[in-house]
């Protein structure tokens, strides 16, 4: 019997259970329903007996039951039952007064007739609920398995997830290529007496490849591998997630050697007694049973325990102490090489034209993440499957980085001419003010085009990797950020809410400069931020809590002296190039969207002839050299 129609049976048996017990309370209600006897004496059965008002009678056992006359003449018989002795007496007594009589001889079985019959729909209805329970507990739901752990298991053939699916963390690679190692020969470290790492801890910005660095570690050692979430462990209930903690550590010590991953540790994994109105009872203990397990593992247990988390600064210390967490495996971003990699192995799985240039796309989207750049060549398969092309081209993934970056365009918003050309007076003025200060990120493309929330779009990309910034390149971010208010004041004459965002962006800058950074002329290096150990108070809460009043108002006064310098730079800068400006509103209004080309024929013709002619001479020598004929290969000898 298959598993198909093993399947139908019970769902038929089910249903057989359910019409029989509703069958049950039917009959059940049925009897109730019916009319209830009249009780009388036995001194009253005997009076009326002899007025000849019995019309009937049936004895059964010691009772009575039949029909009477009514008091009131023409209504129906009433139904009446006796409790009394009988005998050949009472036989003789309805004899003597013609009382039809009926007497039924008690059965050998009546006592358990009665049994069944009173009892029988109780049994049915806790069977049924045993059923019931036992169904939900051993199904897929487990809506009484509290205790049960909800991890998915892998195991060595359901993982193909390999170190080379993974691109662009090399370092964070051969940090756990010995995990691999340990797992693959573990007698090689236990004879040396080396101790392998008994929890990993994967840290790093979301998107970077967390867990797709831990299937691989787990694919690469051919091992099991469990996977839960951190926020899986806690409930309600106190003491169920440590149950759960218990559970999942007992199976994976049944599959040794394995690897047990946990996803977003730090919903379980805070810092106890933190926060505002103390700790919660249940995330505590499941966390102390959680440390128990990790040192509960024996030396050549097998068991190694990997967790993930974008915030280790809240995590508990004893978490991270030697012997547990012991080892922090840094998962950063992708530099332009590792962005490079990561393109070219998303690449495989959708159809794209030999001549991308993966090398061009990473220079083009610095601060990408690994899942932002599977999410590009994903927006661009889904853009060439919309226009049904064959490939996916550079036309495609400069729409999708457009999308992504920016958003999609809202062509069915209507724009009156008066505040397009005011949108597009706001975007020129970013633009100028980024083509003309020296340290700024370089404009790679300015629209017009709604998109989001946004009524135009200003995109800078930086031409490399920046891992820091120094403070003259800090302020030309600002001046870039103010270069929108400072065109509508210097040349639309009224000031609009479009730059709320710019406003607030070089505010948040600015106070950062001050407050963490150090760069204030007057109040030097010194840092005033929120108590690190506050971790789940706000940042605002934090800082007024540790910084005095004097001390809050001199902040406030020196980011106001940043933001409004900043401003009146790029007020006179923007007073210059006001032929520049006007130029780059015309080229806007008539072509809605220009990219870092367009912008340079306008703000720099000799510029961008002198860039025209170099591409041309090059593209010249490409020419010459694809049509070179190719020598041939000299005959090898044979020997």
């Amino acid at each position: 019997m298959n598993l198909k129609s093993k399947g139908l049976h019970k769902s038929l048996l089910i249903w057989a259970v359910l019409i029989a017990v509703v069958f049950v309370v039917v009959n059940l209600t049925q009897l109730t329903s019916k009319e209830k006897p009249t009780e009388i004496s036995m001194t009253e059965f005997r009076h009326k007996a002899k007025a000849g008002e019995i019309t009937e009678v049936v004895i059964d056992g010691i009772e009575y039951k039949g029909e009477m006359k009514a008091e009131d003449e023409g209504e129906k018989d009433i139904k009446f039952i006796a409790i009394g002795p009988s005998g050949e007496r009472m036989m003789e007594f309805l004899s003597s007064n013609n009382v039809p009589a009926t007497y039924i001889k008690p059965e050998d079985d009546s006592l358990l007739k009665s049994i069944l019959v009173s009892w029988l729909p109780m049994i049915i209805m806790i069977g049924l609920f045993i059923f019931f329970m036992r169904q939900m507990q051993g199904g897929g739901n487990k809506a009484f398995s509290f205790g049960k752990s909800r991890h998915q298991m892998v195991g060595k053939d359901g993982n193909p997830i390999t170190f080379k699916d993974v691109a662009g963390i090399e370092e964070a690679k051969e940090e756990l290529e010995e995990v691999v190692d340990f797992l693959k020969q573990p007698k090689v470290y236990t004879k040396m007496g080396a101790k392998i790492p008994r929890g990993v801890l994967l840290v790093g910005a979301p998107g970077t490849g967390k867990t797709l660095l831990a299937k691989a570690v787990a694919g690469e050692a051919d091992a099991p591998f469990f996977s839960i979430s951190g926020s899986d462990f806690v409930e309600m209930f106190v003491g169920v997630g440590a149950s759960r903690v218990r559970d999942l550590f007992k199976s994976a010590r049944e599959n040794a050697p394995c690897i047990v991953f946990v996803d977003e540790i730090d919903a379980v994994g805070r810092q106890r007694g933190a926060g505002v109105g103390g700790g919660n009872d249940e995330r505590e203990q499941t966390l102390n049973q959680l440390l128990v397990e990790m040192d509960g593992f024996a030396g050549d247990s097998g068991v190694i325990i990997m967790a993930a988390t974008n915030r280790p600064d809240v995590l508990d210390p004893a978490l991270l102490r030697p012997g547990r967490f012991d080892r922090q495996v840094t998962v950063p971003m992708p530099d332009i090489r590792g962005r490079e990699e990561i393109l070219k192995v998303h690449a495989k799985k959708i159809r794209i034209a030999d001549h991308i240039d993966f090398k061009a796309i990473a220079q083009g989207t610095p601060g990408f993440s690994g899942a932002d750049l599977a999410n590009l060549l994903n927006e661009a398969a889904l853009i060439a499957a919309s226009k049904r092309v064959e490939l996916v081209t550079d036309v495609e993934l400069e729409s999708a980085k457009d999308k992504v970056l920016m958003g999609k365009p809202r062509y069915s918003m209507v724009l009156t001419e008066d505040e397009k050309r005011d949108t597009a007076w706001h975007e020129a003025g970013h633009t100028v003010t980024g083509f003309f200060t020296p340290l700024a990120d370089p404009v790679h493309k300015v629209s017009i085009v709604p998109r989001g929330r946004a009524l135009g779009v200003t995109q800078s990309l930086p031409e490399k990797d920046r891992l820091s910034a120094h403070r003259d390149e800090l302020l030309a971010g600002i001046d870039v950020l103010m270069g929108g208010r400072a065109a509508e004041e210097l040349f639309m004459k009224r000031i609009t809410t479009g730059a709320s965002n710019d406003i607030e962006r070089a505010t948040s800058i600015a106070k950062n400069m001050v407050t963490k950074y150090g760069m204030s002329d007057k109040l030097g290096p010194l840092h005033f931020g929120e108590n690190s150990e506050q971790v789940f108070l706000g940042r605002e809460l934090g800082q007024r809590m540790h910084t005095s009043e004097y001390i809050a108002k001199q902040i406030d006064e020196e980011i106001h002296t940043i933001v409004a310098g900043s401003y009146d730079r790029v007020k006179a800068l923007l007073s210059e190039k006001a032929d520049l400006i006007a130029s780059l509103v015309d080229a806007l209004m008539e072509h809605e969207t220009l990219d870092r080309d367009q912008i340079l024929e306008v703000l720099d013709p000799a510029k961008y002839a002198k860039k025209m002619a170099e591409e041309q001479k090059k593209k010249k020598e490409d020419d010459i050299q694809d049509d070179a004929p190719v020598s041939p290969e000299p005959a090898s000898e044979n020997v």
